[in-house]
């Protein structure tokens, strides 16, 4: 399979400029151009590595990792260190924790607001009230 970058970035479900990054980032490589007559001939081909890889970065961002950690996490893939890739899992899954406790207080708040907001009909709703305060 030979893939032009926007087939790859739509097969990745991602824009061009997405593939671009993750180059420039380091995270993908960039083929040679292949073909054409000079300067700036050809066409880059992407393969099926380059598709897994592709889609593994965004797995990853959709785990919450940071480009740097997946930078990592690739980086490991190459060799066997599963107790660095542990850590790794076990903080995002920490930080995971965190951000979850942090959006149920949120959701508790508003909830709170929404039902006295709904108890009466007189004065400021207190859901406005509050995030004027903010």
């Amino acid at each position: 399979m030979q893939l032009t970058i926007g087939k790859l970035a739509a097969a990745g479900d991602v824009g061009v400029e997405t593939v671009r990054y993750y180059q420039r980032r380091g995270l993908m490589g960039t083929p040679a151009r292949s073909g054409g007559d000079g300067w700036g001939g050809g066409v880059r081909r992407y393969d099926e590595d380059d598709l897994r890889r592709l889609k593994f970065i965004r797995a990853a961002q959709g785990a919450g990792f940071t480009l740097d950690e997946i930078g990592e996490l690739l980086a490991l893939e190459a060799g066997d260190d599963r107790v660095r890739v542990r850590d790794l899992a076990r903080q995002r899954i920490e930080l995971l924790d965190e951000k979850i406790a942090q959006m149920t207080a949120t959701r508790a708040a508003l909830a709170r607001l929404a039902d006295q907001c709904a108890a009466s009909d007189k004065g400021p709703c207190p859901i406005l009230a509050a995030f004027e305060a903010n």
